[in-house]
């Protein structure tokens, strides 16, 4: 509570009412409630890098898809990460209670993200756009992969870590040549769409987005709204091809699924294994299919 109290007190506002978001998992988020009777969203991120890179795409994006307004930005101290000061947004996170409708226009939404493009591979930080290792997609996905294989190991089965390895290669080896680069959300998943009714009011979270392949955004969308309503699929690649052409996602899904899942579990090593419990096993479940373990 300290971190969002020494906030308000820099950004100079007049609060009658503070509430913490939940669900936020790499940041801290709070809904303000204004002494004029406004509601208001702070989010404190994680990092720096964090902050500068969601205030960067939100104001590219501003007149692109619908996303929050950056009403002010404290760029923090030699303690404080700093924070954004973010227009509310009138709608709740998504269900998998959606219609044909809804899925069609969050596929519009997504495509429209993926046109807007980047100086390339890479990512904003607090030194400007910082460009990925020699430029190269494939092999920024394989370095990551090297990265996790030890902190991996620690918390797999070293049988299925074995099988994690040996699929790996068969599997980015199938690849096909990377679009982009454009904007990627990395994080597309219900909880991050707003909806208003049928018709959705926003996407918001853009702390991890970057410069990438669209091939790698699908993945949270596949897991928990295409796989638990499969009649969503259809409209939803009607949306996004009124826009642009959808990758064959028949082969980068798969791969995608597996590497997200094995990032998963470095991610809950690294935040607390004990607090994240049950996304920890969510993801190595998500290992066990994927491999056929």
């Amino acid at each position: 509570m300290s971190s969002i109290l020494n906030v308000i007190e820099k950004l100079k506002l007049s609060v009658l009412n503070i509430e913490n978001v939940p669900e936020s998992f790499s940041s801290d988020v709070y809904k303000l409630t204004l002494v004029r009777g406004e509601d208001v969203y702070v989010k404190i991120p994680f990092n720096k890098d964090k902050l500068f890179r969601e205030f960067q795409m939100l104001e590219v994006l501003k007149d692109v898809i619908p996303v929050p307004k950056v009403l002010d930005i404290w760029y923090g101290d030699e303690s404080n990460t700093g924070a954004l000061l973010l227009s509310a947004i009138q709608g709740v996170p998504c269900t998998e209670n959606m219609d044909e409708k809804l899925s069609f226009q969050m596929g519009v939404y997504h495509a429209m993200l993926h046109e807007v493009k980047t100086p390339g591979y890479g990512y904003h930080s607090t030194d400007g756009f910082k460009f990925l290792d020699q430029n190269n997609w494939r092999l920024h996905i394989k370095s990551n992969f090297e990265k996790w294989k030890e902190p991996c190991k620690e918390l797999l089965e070293p049988a299925l870590y074995e099988q994690c390895i040996f699929h790996f290669d068969g599997v980015f080896s199938a690849l096909p040549d990377p679009d982009g680069p454009c904007f990627v959300h990395m994080d597309f998943r219900p909880g991050n769409i707003l909806v208003n009714g049928n018709k959705v009011a926003g996407i918001i979270d853009f702390e991890s987005a970057r410069g990438g392949s669209s091939e790698i955004d699908f993945t949270k969308i596949n897991r928990y709204i295409w796989e638990v309503n499969p009649r969503t699929k259809s409209p939803y690649f009607e949306g996004y091809q009124t826009i642009r052409t959808m990758l064959n996602l028949e082969i980068v899904l798969p791969f995608y699924n597996f590497y997200d899942a094995f990032s998963a579990v470095v991610w809950c090593k690294n935040r607390g294994v004990e607090r994240n419990q049950s996304f920890l096993q969510e993801s190595i479940e998500v290992l066990k299919k994927s491999v056929s373990y």
